[in-house]
């Protein structure tokens, strides 16, 4: 029987950044995945693939709406190749999954494809896919089995015409009409996907807002956005039944006054979030406590209850970020090295990828409000950019809060281009305890979209200089 220092269950973010680092540090280490491909959601059917059509969308809808004002002409009508579209999104999958396979090997981190279970605490069986299966000792087990989309009790996923957005990446036709349940950040971004090639999108979501988790400002600009693109967006509807009729989906909501509305489409994509995947896992026979909704318990130092046994990533609390699985992936490989790591969750960023593009860390103006603390807010419009006009993307605003007394950053709320790269500038800033003068007295390259975060900044202590 093999034995090894460190066996990761689950190949996503967290799992194969945590398996590279165990080996970084010179524990023996082995990794478990049920699937035939390395990378788990994330590379395969989550942030990967969904980023290659929301670009590959991108290109389009700029070719068909912007590139005449360029002064770039192309004769003939220009057409949606769908199906090349879903080859291109296939290749940059498999190839970013490949380079996961690389990584393994050049760490020397043992791989086995299969389902991976607890026979004890130290003991895990690996069912393969051709009916074999085979036992190794592990003396730390890091569960790292991710998540999986949620619905609702009443709605049948039926992968063909009401589909989560497993299938909603590997469509073979443009939905004539697309109803998406859920006006977070998947659904967001594959319905951007679609309302570019051509279909009438309309989302329905229960809170009075979409993007609920994220600051207001934030929501508010989007929703702008998104409609003046033409989607059809209904906040404060409670869906009750969906049902199919053939071709045809029709989905039956109660709006905020409790009246009954009916939306009709060929496609329904529910995207009500997503539930830790710890299915199969067998974790009573190693006395790990799994909660009734599939999530794992854990301590400060992503332990369970069980002390050799840990879980990072989807399946423990926290938002469902691949960045945030690969923080504590990298965190519990260096616990059982020894070490003393940390993370501030208060610092990992959300991003929405639609267009404009959505970002954030800290705490929302929302949050401030409820804990009673004093802030001072600072923004500005993208508009007011010179790289703005001189891309068109107008669209969006930064707007940063700050403790009232000490002008520390307390949050940085973004939209706009390429906010999700940006993000990255409050994230430093706020890691060391920086104030809105410190970003402000800064350089940053003119022209750039970083200038609005300097602007912003500014304002917050009322002497920004372009608006």
């Amino acid at each position: 029987m093999s034995t090894y220092d460190v066996v990761i269950i689950g190949s996503g973010p967290g799992g194969y950044v945590a398996a590279i680092r165990c080996a970084q540090l010179g524990l023996k280490t082995a990794i478990i995945e049920k699937y035939s491909t390395l990378g788990g959601t994330c590379l395969n059917v989550g942030c990967i693939p969904s980023k290659a059509l929301l670009d590959s969308s991108h290109h389009y809808d700029d070719a068909v709406k912007h590139f005449e004002e360029h002064g770039i002409d192309i004769p003939g009508e220009i057409k949606v190749n769908l199906e090349q579209m879903m080859k291109r999104k296939s290749a940059v999958v498999q190839q970013t999954c490949d380079g996961v396979k690389f990584l393994m090997d050049k760490n020397k981190v043992d791989v086995f494809e299969g389902i991976g279970s607890f026979k004890d605490a130290t003991h895990i069986n690996i069912d393969k896919t051709e009916g074999e299966s085979e036992t190794i000792e592990a003396k730390n087990v890091i569960i790292a089995t991710g998540s999986k989309p949620s619905t609702l009790p009443f709605i049948k996923i039926d992968k063909e015409r009401i589909i989560t957005s497993t299938e909603a990446l590997k469509l073979k036709e443009i939905p004539k009409k697309l109803v998406v349940i859920g006006g977070g950040v998947i659904g967001l971004e594959l319905g951007q996907v679609y309302s570019r090639l051509g279909s009438e999108v309309t989302v329905v979501e229960y809170m009075d807002r979409i993007i609920p988790t994220m600051d207001s400002a934030l929501s508010r600009e989007l929703n702008k956005v998104l409609k003046k693109q033409g989607m059809n967006i209904n906040v404060s509807h409670k869906v009750k039944s969906v049902e199919r009729n053939g071709d045809e989906v029709i989905v039956k909501a109660d709006d905020k006054k409790g009246n009954e509305v009916e939306f009709t489409a060929d496609y329904c994509l529910v995207s009500v979030g997503r539930r830790p995947f710890t299915d199969g896992l067998n974790a009573d026979a190693a006395g790990v406590e799994i909660g009734e909704r599939g999530m794992i318990s854990v301590n400060d130092y992503l332990q369970t209850n069980v002390k050799n046994i840990y879980a990072i990533g989807d399946v423990v609390r926290g938002a469902m970020l691949a960045h945030k699985a690969e923080e504590e992936g990298t965190m519990v490989a260096e616990l059982i090295a020894g070490q003393k790591p940390h993370i501030d969750y208060n610092l990992i960023p959300g991003v929405v990828y639609t267009w404009p593009e959505v970002a954030a860390v800290g705490k929302t103006e929302e949050e401030l409000k409820e804990a009673g603390v004093d802030y001072k807010e600072g923004k500005f419009p993208m508009r007011a950019l010179g790289r703005s006009r001189a891309s068109g993307d107008t669209d969006g605003l930064v707007k940063i809060l700050t403790d009232a007394k000490t002008d520390e950053v307390l949050g940085v709320h973004m939209i706009g281009a390429r906010v999700a790269d940006l993000i990255t500038e409050a994230v430093t800033a706020m890691e060391f305890r920086a104030s809105a003068e410190d970003i402000a007295r800064m350089s940053h390259a003119h022209p750039t979209y970083a200038e609005a975060v300097k602007e912003a900044a500014m304002a917050a202590n009322d002497r920004a200089m372009h608006i």
